[in-house]
């Protein structure tokens, strides 16, 4: 049986496809330029496309990568191919909406735990997002601050090494994520304990996010911020 809410310190939260909308960011991008060139495209399909060509050989860092991925989609969509859609599509990340819930719940979240971002993005896309969220982190990492991405077990460590030197440990966490493959498995695996954000609960497919080797069951689960939200604050209640 999972532990109350009220017995851990921090949450920690994948920010891109949990908070942010980053499947809606990139869809939006997207069915713009192609309204540009007098073509349509299918979301679901360019997600496909795009989550194939974000996790080829010699990826570079989240979302600067968007211009290679571009190039690679573009064609596959009917898209131009210029360079400067791609960076298009990399500059859109700067307004990319957060999900309706994210940061009222984040808001909400922030008054029992201290509450940690932990983001393939760089620091810069994250800069960004954390306007989109209401600045809710104690502490934040991206890719730039831990030299990895999600689910090297070395990202987790960075974060276990700052949360000990506030004098306690990953037993005092729980992870926040969407993501099966980069935050759910590995976060068991590393003796977490997690709560899946189904955000694609109504969808059928992994859409942008790439589809894990199994499904790990989590501790918690929730289909949106906001029903963890509430969850937090009903077990604050049977505390007192």
């Amino acid at each position: 049986m999972a532990r109350g809410f009220s017995e851990f310190k921090y949450m920690t939260f994948d920010v891109v496809g949990t908070l942010i909308d980053f499947e809606g960011g990139i869809t939006t991008c997207l069915a713009g330029i192609a309204a540009e060139a007098g073509v349509s495209i299918d979301g679901e399909e360019a997600l496909a496309f795009y989550r194939q060509a974000r996790y080829m050989p010699h990826a570079s860092l989240f979302p600067d990568d968007l211009v290679r991925v571009y190039r690679v989609i573009a064609p596959r969509l009917g898209l131009p191919a210029e360079e400067k859609y791609g960076v298009r599509l990399r500059d859109s990340a700067s307004v990319w909406q957060s999900f309706p819930d994210s940061a009222a719940a984040l808001a909400d979240l922030a008054k029992s735990h201290r509450l940690i971002a932990m983001t393939n993005a760089r620091r810069w896309a994250l800069d960004h997002f954390e306007k989109q969220l209401g600045s809710p982190f104690f502490a934040t990492f991206t890719a730039d601050d831990t030299g990895t991405e999600k689910p090297d077990p070395a990202f987790f460590q960075k974060v276990f090494d700052f949360v000990a030197s506030q004098g306690d440990s990953k037993d005092d966490i729980v992870h926040v994520a969407q993501s099966q493959y980069h935050d759910i498995g590995i976060s068991r695996a590393l003796g977490m304990t997690n709560c899946w954000i189904e955000r694609r609960h109504a969808q059928k497919g992994f859409g942008g996010t790439i589809e894990p080797e199994r499904f790990t069951a989590p501790d918690y689960h929730f289909t949106s911020m906001a029903a963890l939200a509430a969850a937090v604050r009903e077990s604050l209640k049977e505390r007192t």
